[in-house]
């Protein structure tokens, strides 16, 4: 018995030594496989995976690659045949990564951020300002105040070349949508870095026509202005003091026009719709209009000047950036609200 049930662990230890020898030998076959398939991936293929699935439709991705549908159509069959998966699951709701689909997108945007981060180093490391240089900021502060300062940045740098984004969403600069922002807030995200250059002041502005004592100086009483009509910007700008105030104060069936821009909501105040707040660096330039109100520093905003952190060493943007800072604060008190703009203006 003893020699028996000797033979039989030897015989045990056998199979498992082959189990084991068969395993390793499996897994080194998978992953020369798939090593084999990574090689054969060539990466916009994994950018079209990466741009279907941000935006769920062929379309969607067409745009994003500047392809049309069918070559993005095809070249998703051709790569799910070459590797023998089915990457997206087609519903009526869109394009659905399979997990297979979600690993390869996940590789994807870890590949393109790494790109992104090696190019931004590589922009902070050159050393003369040529070039291109992408800056976002919104219609009001572009039309009312920014395009001196691009004149004057394009005078001190005729090498670099601007392309300006318009948008009220601040860009992903992490991504190169923009180099720089320029923007009115009270909170800049965390992930970028910059200098605040003063407040954007405002005040309650009304048609001079309406209140004539206010021209020379004469306040109207708050509680008196109560009882008029008034225009506000939309309830999705419920985070800004100046709209909260209208909002807390006003009845409202007296806001006679609500609006989503403050270029709008300026013409809506010139064309008697009603009072409201405004900043009074668009207000203070628009003879038709009165202050009704000193500035309140509860509606301020900060004026700010940001980047990303690994382009702040970018010759191109610290160009702009100390341009941009000397222009901005020569404007500084007509960007406040603190004397008149034509004040200001005689002098820059």
């Amino acid at each position: 018995m003893i020699a028996c049930a000797g033979l039989l662990l030897l015989v045990f230890e056998f199979l498992s030594l082959c189990f084991r020898s068969r395993c390793i030998f499996l897994e080194e076959l998978l992953f020369s496989f798939a090593s084999l398939q990574m090689n054969q991936i060539p990466w916009d293929d994994f950018r079209l995976v990466k741009a279907i699935a941000d935006t769920r439709s062929l379309n969607g991705a067409a745009d994003i690659l500047n392809i049309n549908h069918s070559t993005v159509f095809r070249r998703l069959s051709d790569l799910e045949k070459r590797i023998g998966t089915i990457l997206f699951e087609r519903h009526r709701s869109g394009y659905a990564l399979t997990p297979a689909g979600d690993e390869m997108a996940q590789l994807a945007a870890r590949m393109e951020d790494d790109v992104e981060a090696f190019a931004r180093k590589l922009d902070g490391q050159s050393l003369i300002p040529t070039g291109e240089l992408r800056v976002t900021t919104n219609d009001t502060l572009l039309v009312y105040l920014l395009v001196p300062v691009f004149a004057a940045f394009r005078r001190a740098y005729p090498t670099i070349n601007l392309d300006i984004v318009l948008t009220n969403q601040l860009l992903n600069l992490s991504k190169r949508d923009a180099d720089i922002a320029i923007r009115a807030t009270d909170s800049p995200p965390e992930t970028l870095v910059g200098r605040r250059i003063c407040g954007l002041n405002w005040a309650i502005y009304g048609l001079k026509s309406e209140f004539p004592d206010a021209s020379l100086g004469v306040l109207p009483e708050l509680n008196g202005l109560a009882s008029r009509l008034w225009v506000s910007l939309g309830d999705q700008f419920g985070h800004m003091r100046a709209v909260r105030y209208v909002h807390e104060r006003v009845p409202e069936e007296q806001i006679a026009l609500k609006i989503n821009t403050v270029l709008g909501l300026t013409e809506a105040v010139e064309e008697g719709i009603g009072i409201g707040p405004l900043p009074c660096l668009i207000a203070d330039q628009r003879p038709k209009l009165v202050r009704l109100t000193e500035p309140n520093p509860d509606f301020a905003t900060g004026l700010w000047l940001l980047t990303h952190p690994d382009l702040k060493a970018s010759p191109r943007v610290r160009a702009f950036l100390d341009v941009a800072a000397l222009e901005l604060s020569k404007r500084k008190a007509m960007i406040e609200g603190s004397v008149p703009f034509s004040t200001i203006n005689g002098s820059v």
